[in-house]
Parts: structure tokens; sequence; C-alpha cells
């Protein structure tokens, strides 16, 4: 058995992959480690929504090799499927397994990297594509045993991962990834290329896991997904099944769990129907997190039109006070913002500059617009550099401004929150990471084990941003009717900048 460190990179359900590993070489016995000169086997998942994400991929997978040559490197995740045998040609790349054969990569890493032996799996008859193993012997005239073995293709069998049972640890708040790919064709997005159709977890599977969740102490459970709003589409397709969609998921779990706390991560505007919107109406600051996070892209109507997005900026904003009346106006909303897509003019910018101001914002996440190979817009010419850095200076500096005044609101108020594994550094003052209900980073005076459910009055900002207060209550216990005494009465509290622990 041996001895494993996984590097994620990207999205939420990007990590709940990386997490699905990791658990079922633990499943197999193998342990993880936290030092890279420590592990034997060094995952690197990856993403390539960007070529930063591609450039980030790559010097870590150097910088590992540095650290620790006699390793075994395999790269996984977004990046592997796009361009594996780019990634092959890395020095110290042991293996490359695309998101097309993620599931099986606990099995590839445990039967046939470890052992150097690539011959086809008796349980799953899987082996390397023939025309992508000798990858490296082919670009570089070496000899076979030289290659670097590829598991890669475009029919994603045996791509969704069904993550093994969820329980507070590395993470406190786990992510539960219960969709998979992306049928959208968004002229700037390789997604569709990188994890193929749209694909859902079955209903009793997503149950089992939230009960195991809960049995095993967990307090707050993500739902995730590479489109998590198209959850069940493909079920109600079929012949014969009943209609399904997330909003009766969530319910499901709300009434049929004893789940502490949901959370939904990123749902597409048009997705947010009336349904779930109810949802955050009955359940919201109780049981269910008042966050909400709705990506833009753009606040210019003829940008999105370019962009094929589904939406337009006024059926973006009746979804955000949508959401307002449901949940209050305490609710965290955050989106994506990109800068700089082709074509974008000094007035279409201006356009989104003020659609974002007129809406309420907790946090933006922000990036330029970046070709990715595949994509309609691959060959596209961008915006001037100078004026690209310029728009995204605008943007950084909204976006701070929408998140000091959303969080300026909670001053002097209790909100609900639970405690995160907290960093050395924050440790030795005396204070531990939490995040609230609603999204909000918060340092709580004193030292709390991670996992709690805890009250904290909110006294101030720190310096980089994040809330501060001091511990007003807990509420860490089992389920009990209906969170008597735990959740009712608790504020309309709300969101903050993105957290993973």
């Amino acid at each position: 058995m041996v001895g494993f460190h996984i590097e994620n990179f990207g999205c939420r359900a990007a990590r709940a992959d990386g997490e699905a590993i990791g658990g079922a070489l633990l499943a197999a016995g193998h342990h993880c480690v936290g030092q890279l000169p420590e592990a034997e086997v060094v995952v690197v998942n990856t993403c390539s929504v960007t070529a930063e994400a591609d450039r980030e991929a790559r010097a870590f997978v150097r910088r590992a090799h540095r650290a620790n040559p006699e390793a075994k490197i395999v790269v996984t995740g977004c990046y592997a499927q796009r361009a594996p045998a780019e990634i092959a040609m890395i020095d110290g790349v042991s293996a490359v397994i695309g998101n097309s054969h993620k599931a099986l990569a606990h099995e590839i890493i445990t039967d046939q990297i470890l052992t150097n032996r690539f011959a086809p799996s008796r349980a799953n008859n899987i082996s390397p594509r023939p025309e992508l193993v000798s990858v490296r012997a082919l670009l570089e005239g070496s000899t076979p045993a030289g290659s670097v073995p590829v598991w890669a293709d475009d029919r994603f069998a045996h791509s969704f991962l069904e993550a093994t049972p969820l329980a507070p640890g590395a993470q406190t708040r786990p992510n539960l990834k219960i969709q998979e790919g992306c049928g959208n064709r968004c002229t700037f997005c390789v997604i569709p290329l990188t994890r193929g159709p749209s694909r859902s977890l079955p209903r009793a599977t997503v149950l089992r896991q939230v009960e195991n969740f809960v049995a095993a102490g967990g307090n707050e459970l993500v739902l995730s997904g590479i489109n998590l709003g198209r959850w069940g589409r493909d079920f109600a397709s079929a012949s014969g099944n009943p209609r399904t969609t997330l909003g009766l998921l969530v319910r499901a779990i709300l009434d049929e769990t004893r789940l502490p706390r949901l959370r939904l991560s990123s749902i597409e505007p048009m997705d947010w129907d009336t349904e779930l919107i109810a949802l955050m109406a009955e359940f919201g600051g109780r049981r269910l997190a008042r966050h909400a996070h709705l990506p833009l892209q753009s606040g210019s109507d003829d940008v999105l039109r370019r962009m094929h997005r589904r939406y337009r900026p006024w059926h973006y904003a009746e979804k955000v006070n949508a959401l307002l009346r449901a949940a209050g106006e305490d609710l965290t909303l955050g989106a994506d913002v990109m800068a700089g897509f082709p074509g974008e003019t000094d007035a279409e910018f201006e356009e989104t500059l003020a659609f974002v101001r007129g809406l309420p914002f907790g946090y933006l996440h922000l990036f330029p617009f970046s070709p990715r190979p595949g994509t309609a817009l691959h060959a596209a010419a961008p915006v001037d550099a100078v004026a690209l850095q310029e728009r995204m200076a605008e943007l950084r500096a909204l976006a701070w401004e929408k998140s000091r005044a959303h969080r300026a609101r909670f001053l002097g108020r209790a909100l609900d929150a639970i405690t995160l594994h907290t960093s050395a550094g924050l440790a030795a003052p005396g204070r531990t990471s939490a995040l609230t209900e609603n999204f909000l980073p918060v340092e709580v005076d004193g030292l709390l084990p991670a996992n709690r459910l805890v009250r904290v009055l909110i006294s101030g900002f720190t310096q980089e941003g994040s809330l501060q207060g001091s511990l007003q209550g807990s509420f860490q216990g089992s389920f009990q009717g209906s969170f008597q005494g735990s959740f009712q009465g608790s504020p309309q509290g709300n969101l903050a900048a993105p957290i993973a622990s």
C-alpha cells in the first residue's frame, strides 16, 4: 500500500471528483499524505476552462516532479481529457487519465500504474488507447518502455464518479456531485468537450449518500454539478420515467433525511424555476443555505447573444428578484463575470458594469476571456490587451465594493455558522475559521474543532476583509424533531467569498 497526494484545480464539481478518487484509494488500503515529498503517487486533477488553468496545472506537475522525482504523477481532469498527448510530454508524468475514464482512476492506479503492467482490467476491460500509449515514443523517438500510457476517449463511458461514502474529514463541507457534463453550447466554453453530455446520479443514490453523511456526523453538504440545474432531465427523457427535477430532489433531501444544512452550488439563471425558488422561501436560513450563485458572464444583451447564453439581462434580474423575495434581502448572491469577450466594445462593457452595480452581489468570480481549442471562438481576435487589463481592474474594484457593502450589513448581527479546519497561522492567536449559513467567511474568537454548528456575533472586519466575531452559542448535536431551538429564530443572514474547507 502506498501514500498518495491529490491536488485539485477548478470548480467544486472537479474537487468532488478528486475527493471521490481519494476515497476510492483509501478504500483500497492506500493512505493520503499532505506533503509532496512523502507521496508515492501524486494525482493532479486538472481544469481547462482557461489557458491560465492549463498553465497552472503544467507548473504544478513540474514542481511536483522536482520535489519528488520518484513519485508516479498521474494527471486527470479536464485538461487531461482535452489534450492528453500534450500532458504526456511533460517531464515526470507517469500516466494520463481523461475524464472519460476518471471513475476507474483508482483501479488504474492500483492495478496498472503502480505495477507498470498496462494490461486490460478483468473488472472493466480497460486498457490504454493503443494510439496514445506510445505518444512520447512517437514524438521523441524513444523506446516504448519510455512511453506514457493514456486513458481517454470521447465516449465518456467511465466518467461519472459515484463518490465513496461521504464523511466530514479533510473537507468539513464535502461536495456531493450529482450531475456530470453539459449539453449547452456556449461559444466560449470547452466543458462539453471535456465532460461530455449531461448525466445525473440516481435519486436513490443521492439520498443514500446524504444519509451516510449524516450518520457519519456531517452537518453541511454541498450539492454540486457541472450544470447542476439540469439534474434529472436525462431521466425524464427515458420512456415511462416520471418527471423529475432538481427541486424535487432537494425537497426529498430535506423531507426524507436529517441533514442539518444543505447548500446548492452554481446553478444557471434559467434553471432557478418556481419550484426551486419556493424551497428557498420554505427552508432558507434554516436547513437550506441562503446562498445563490448564478453565472452571469455579461450584462450586455448583445454579448450574451454572441455567447449563445440562454437568458438576457432582464431574465437574470427577474430570477434575482424572485430569489430575494423568497429568501429575504440578506441573500448572498454570487456570479461569474467575463471581461474581454471577442468584439466586446467599451459601451458593452459599460452595460455590464451598470448591470452589476444595480444588483446586490455579495461576491464576483472574475476572469478574462480565454480562447479554448475546439470552441467556436478559438481563433477569434482578442480584445486589446491594455483594454482588457483596464476592464479587469474596474471589475475587481467593483467586486470589492459590492462584497464590502454586503458584509457590512451584518455588523452587530448574530449569524449561524459552521466551523472549518483552521490554519496554524490563524489558530496561533486563538481564532477559528468558520463559514456562516449564508456563506460569509468569519474568524471566531477561541479555538474550536471543525464541523461544529455555532452562532457568532459579528463585531468587525479582518484586515483581509473577512468578518470577525465572538461565539454566542452552539447548537451542535443530533437532529431532533424540527431542529427545535436550533435553527428557529435564526436571523436572515447571508453569503461571503468562496470557502472550500
